[in-house]
């Protein structure tokens, strides 16, 4: 996540804020620009339109959810349009949430809203195709974020469809299922973040080249996933799953060995750029600059690898656990070289869609 500064004044501003709190410049994120601009504000005596930075509050607005999720993501708002009700791209992705009786349920909606746009913005920072359920009914992008206080919530995907049981943004439910289950890892970013790689397997693995080199690393995918799925939880983790797999999980079956590997990649990224941004990485970590072929992955591995140590070292002088306890095994790594190129060649056909049109 690249750093963000109010247009007008020069203050730091964090991703998700809406107003800037030093000079009072009402804010909202553009994925446009990647930035945060000021709205509305006039443009000078004499200049036509309006400076850099500032939109106009006739043309745009912030999404209908803001106070709901606290989302400062713009919409654009055609003339004679009523604007009230106009979700932004992300928001616009969720097909069901809790009902505005439902306090509970809607601050965990909050916190999953305000991760899931982390997850989209890298997704368009990385170029992947985000096609929804108005464009594709069948099996485009849409998430359910539902409350299990009343109904039982399996999280997960199916056929496009990302279902996130909210009870997993309170910390102290989280954090028990996390000792139940015995992870090093598990947050609401970290759970999109899975389920999206899920989303994206056949887009990214469509033919039989991409899924020779897939079976060759992961497995079957079509594997019985019931049967995997017994006897994962009836054996648990094979001894000496560390030295093939990020993470006991993924050793369940193929596609979930793909969807862990896949965050993971995620993970990576996304802390790089947010690293180089702040100046703990080189320049070049960006995610606006592609890592392009077994080149790129190779610099993105050898820039991670000394920043997660130091990250770690730095959460344990302050008393914390390790911040990426995780160890990438030479087989991981070539499981997620192939995320990273199958990401690459995705990227290329979307720039080549948007030049086309």
């Amino acid at each position: 996540m690249r750093e963000f500064i109010c247009p007008k004044c020069g203050q730091q501003l964090a991703f998700e804020n809406s107003v800037c709190l030093s000079c009072g410049s009402p804010l909202g994120f553009s994925v446009t620009e990647r930035a945060l601009v000021i709205i509305g504000e006039s443009a000078g005596h004499g200049e036509p339109g309006h400076p850099q930075g500032v939109v106009d509050a006739d043309e745009f607005q912030l999404c209908a959810n803001l106070h709901v999720a606290r989302c400062n993501w713009l919409v654009r708002v055609r003339p004679g349009e009523d604007g009230s009700c106009a979700l932004c791209e992300s928001c616009r992705l969720t097909r069901t949430r809790p009902n505005d009786e439902d306090t509970e349920g809607l601050a965990g909606f909050a916190d999953a809203e305000a991760a899931k746009r982390r997850l989209i913005l890298q997704l368009v920072e990385l170029g992947l195709p985000i096609i929804g359920r108005d464009t594709d009914p069948g099996s485009g992008l849409a998430f359910d974020l539902l409350s299990s206080a009343n109904n039982h919530v399996i999280t997960g995907h199916a056929d496009g469809l990302i279902t996130l049981d909210l009870a997993e943004a309170h910390d102290p439910h989280r954090e028990q299922l996390r000792i139940e289950m015995d992870e090093p890892y598990r947050t609401l970013l970290g759970h999109f973040r899975h389920e999206i790689g899920h989303y994206y397997f056949p887009i990214l693995v469509p033919d039989d080249p991409a899924l020779d080199r897939f079976r060759i690393l992961f497995g079957d995918p079509h594997s019985d996933y019931q049967t995997a799925l017994d006897r994962h939880y009836s054996d648990g983790a094979p001894p000496g799953w560390e030295s093939d797999y990020v993470s006991s999980y993924a050793t369940m079956h193929p596609a979930e060995d793909w969807a862990e590997t896949f965050a993971h990649y995620l993970h990576i990224r996304d802390t790089l750029d947010t690293a180089a941004a702040f100046a703990f990485a080189p320049a070049g970590a960006t995610m606006d600059r592609p890592q392009i072929g077994r080149a790129g992955f190779d610099r993105i591995i050898d820039l991670w690898i000394p920043l997660s140590w130091s990250l770690n070292m730095l959460n344990r002088s302050m008393g914390h656990p390790d911040l990426y306890p995780f160890v990438l095994a030479g087989p991981v790594l070539e499981k997620m070289r192939l995320v990273h190129e199958l990401c690459g060649v995705a990227a290329s056909h979307t720039l080549r869609r948007l030049e086309s049109t």
